[in-house]
């Protein structure tokens, strides 16, 4: 059975309003369905444009999470497609979002930017 694509980020916060704000702002994501999130689970989803719950936030437990922030093993970073590399660009200047871009001479733009909980998001435009 093949992968057939990532189907999910889960990102532990102890700032779960601070970090929806940063990636509805940023990143344009929407109010995802929380009908699946079970009883107990502080959490919320974010979803793309066409409704897809993409990114899973979740409020810290100390019973259940290491501490956020630390590193997560060998994750070094997300990678989200994106469009509009000169409007993402213009977001994140007018919310004091810093960023770097990368991969000069590649056949696409690229910027990294890093969330509150110091996950950092590589963001591609193609095309």
């Amino acid at each position: 059975m093949p992968v057939t694509g990532l189907d999910h980020v889960n990102i532990v916060t102890r700032d779960l309003a601070g970090t929806k704000r940063f990636y509805k702002d940023l990143l344009g994501l929407v109010d995802g369905d929380t009908s699946s999130l079970p009883a107990g689970i502080v959490a919320h989803w974010l979803a793309d444009p066409a409704g897809r719950n993409i990114i899973h936030l979740q409020h810290f437990d100390p019973e259940r999470h290491g501490s956020p922030g630390t590193a997560t093993g060998a994750i070094d970073h997300v990678a989200l497609d994106c469009t509009d590399y000169d409007g993402m660009v213009a977001r994140c200047t007018a919310l004091g979002v810093e960023h770097r871009t990368g991969l000069a001479g590649a056949s696409f733009r690229q910027l990294f930017v890093t969330d509150p909980n110091n996950v950092l998001l590589e963001l591609n435009f193609r095309g």
